[in-house]
């Protein structure tokens, strides 16, 4: 009850819910219906037993003012005791069907919403808060399934119970009864009151709750940590972190306090309402209108009668809670995946090592597009229309050929390297890939197909061995290590205490920028894709580090068909093709030699670049070999 009330909040109660929330509700419940039915009728079950044994303590009493037989009294306390037997099953059975109908509902929820969440663009994950989407498979997930659970067995026993605690005690004694009832108003309205205070401070815990968990998770985390450590401030972040645990202290403490105060109050009221019914029960006794045993049963039946009274007064609440936990998770799956397999989708052809670019026009998807407005913390989504970013690309990578994209920042080189295994969708224009256009393709082909080497490789917090197999699951021990071994880096898994069962760390953070990149070549090793995209993968390493990643590359590119992002124009001068991208479009094409001849963008790039590493220009290696003069 007191949870009930720390809900309570006027937007939940005047919340409107989208239209067919209640049948996709029925549907999600339709495969355990067996099981809520049972659930319903030992909560029924119980319901009764509740009543049942008051009115039967009273025949008790009757039978021994009365001066009834001993067989009598020994028969009543034996059912008495064989109810409360049937009752104790009753709550294992309810508390099991409970469970599985409960967890049941969590792993179908969680299972949909992730699985939704996988199939969502890239740029839906750039806009979201983590931690919001975290909720919504956890405290969303959780108060969903209490419909079926806590809420649904609340409204249930409160019912039954309140129908037959009235109903007997108003054939016992209206007067009683009435009378009784007066109370009530002293009985819920300082809980409303209380209830309202409570509700204030739960939002307050909870917000500050939040505010504690994310400064721990963001100075927790290893980037975090080090950029605590770099500049030196833990004296800092202690104190700041101990203000924040000692308002949540306080809070703690003021709620504890509250709730103290809440249930003394009801404590006191409901004695005060038992002594009411004892004197005015014993008065009527004692004067003949009634038996003892009728007052002893009075008494116990007035328990019984104000907390499903003081529950039912909050069942809105509680039902609004829990529709609108079920709303919060509809909202995410009614969210539509912007790439998704078209029925009758077609393979990549096996081997496939061309890709070619007709006349490619894009536009990144905008907020409403890809994102919620209760995912980003915002009241409403940005509305600004989204700028063309590729206007008119035409390209081919001819099998087995080195295709450089080379241009200033913000040019649209990422963006071309992520339409191709579609991380996106062109606007307009066709990318094809092995002849396929990739929007009729079938995805698991088109992702066997293209292999992809990112600037800052991305290792789970797994084991190397884990990493790998990613890949490929079927991958043997000894194509492991031959992996390993053709990106350079055997050796050094072969020195660690557990070798490829070595953790690598939170983003692989155990390991070098190097090193993590050699592993990624390793993994794009195991795929054995025909076609590669390098997207700056040396852009951020040391020299020593640079030589062996490209050592490793060079083995890896052997024989494929290669899209290169290159930050560095000296690494790419023996490519076969080299596109300057500027602006969304492909301002120069041609070999190294070409462009230096033609004096555009390329030449003022290169040269811009020479002249700030004249020095070590000489001795920075390339992914191919460059041509020889």
């Amino acid at each position: 009850m007191l949870r009930s009330l720390s809900r309570r909040d006027q937007d939940v109660k005047d919340h409107k819910l989208a239209e067919g929330t209640g049948r996709r509700i029925l549907g999600f419940a339709r495969p355990y219906r067996g099981a809520i039915a049972a659930f319903l009728i030992t909560v029924v079950g119980s319901a009764v037993i509740g009543v049942a044994t008051p009115v039967l303590a009273g025949k008790v009493v009757n039978a021994i003012t009365g001066h009834g037989k001993p067989s009598l009294v020994v028969w009543i306390a034996v059912l008495i005791a064989g109810l409360a037997f049937l009752d104790a099953g009753f709550s294992f059975v309810q508390r099991w069907h409970s469970a599985r109908i409960g967890e049941s509902i969590i792993l179908d929820l969680r299972t949909a919403v992730f699985n939704h969440v996988q199939r969502m663009p890239v740029a839906f994950f750039t806009r979201t808060q983590t931690g919001a989407l975290v909720s919504r498979l956890n405290n969303d997930v959780v108060g969903a399934q209490r419909a079926f659970t806590s809420t649904l067995s609340g409204v249930v026993s409160n019912v039954i119970s309140l129908i037959l605690t009235a109903g007997v005690m108003f054939a016992l004694s209206w007067q009683i009864t009435l009378l009784s009832l007066v109370l009530l108003p002293v009985f819920v309205l300082p809980a409303r009151r209380v209830g309202k205070k409570l509700q204030e401070i739960t939002r307050e815990d909870y917000r500050l709750n939040a505010s504690m968990n994310a400064t721990m998770t963001e100075r927790f985390n290893v980037a975090g940590a080090l950029l605590v450590k770099l500049f030196g401030r833990p004296e800092e972040e202690s104190a700041s972190f101990a203000s924040r645990a000692g308002r949540v202290r306080d809070i703690g403490v003021t709620s504890a306090l509250y709730s103290r105060a809440f249930f003394v109050s009801l404590t006191l009221v409901a004695a005060l309402a038992q002594a009411l019914v004892y004197g005015l029960g014993g008065w009527f006794a004692l004067s003949g209108a009634l038996q003892a045993g009728t007052v002893v049963t009075l008494a116990l039946l007035l328990t019984r009668l104000y907390g499903p009274l003081t529950a039912l007064s909050n069942v809105r609440v509680d039902v609004m809670s829990a529709l609108v936990s079920f709303e919060r998770v509809f909202e995410v799956l009614d969210l539509p995946p912007m790439i998704a397999e078209k029925p009758g989708a077609v393979p990549i052809p096996v081997g496939a090592r061309t890709v070619r670019f007709e006349d490619v026009h894009f536009s990144y998807p905008t907020a409403e597009e890809v994102s919620l407005a209760s995912l980003e913390d915002v009241a409403v989504l940005d509305s600004a229309p989204s700028q063309p970013v590729l206007r008119g690309v035409s390209f081919e990578a001819t099998a087995g050929h080195l295709v450089a994209l080379v241009g200033p920042s913000g040019a649209g080189k990422t963006t071309i390297s992520q339409l191709v295994p579609r991380i996106y969708d062109a606007v307009s224009g066709r990318v094809l890939v092995g002849g396929v256009d990739v929007r009729d393709a079938q995805l698991q082909s088109l992702h066997d197909s293209i292999g992809v080497v990112t600037q800052d490789a991305h290792l789970f917090h797994e084991t190397i061995r884990a990493n790998l197999l990613y890949a490929r699951p079927e991958a043997t021990e000894d194509e492991l290590w031959e992996a390993l071994d053709r990106a350079q880096i055997s050796t050094l898994v072969r020195s660690l205490p557990d070798q490829l069962d070595t953790l690598v760390g939170d983003r692989g953070y155990r390991l070098s920028g190097g090193e993590k990149q050699r592993l990624a070549i390793a993994r794009l090793r195991l795929q054995g894709p025909g076609i590669v995209i390098l997207d700056e993968a040396t852009a951020h390493l040391d020299s020593e580090s640079e030589v062996a990643v490209q050592r490793a590359l060079d083995e890896a590119l052997t024989g494929r068909t290669s899209l290169v992002i290159a930050h560095r124009l000296s690494t790419i001068r023996g490519a076969d093709q080299i596109l300057v991208v500027d602006a969304g479009r492909i301002a120069e094409r041609g070999t190294h030699e070409q462009l230096l001849a033609a004096g555009g963008l390329y030449s003022d790039l290169y040269r811009t670049q020479f002249l700030r590493e004249e020095p070590s220009l000489r001795e920075e290696p390339s992914l191919v070999a460059a041509p020889a003069d």
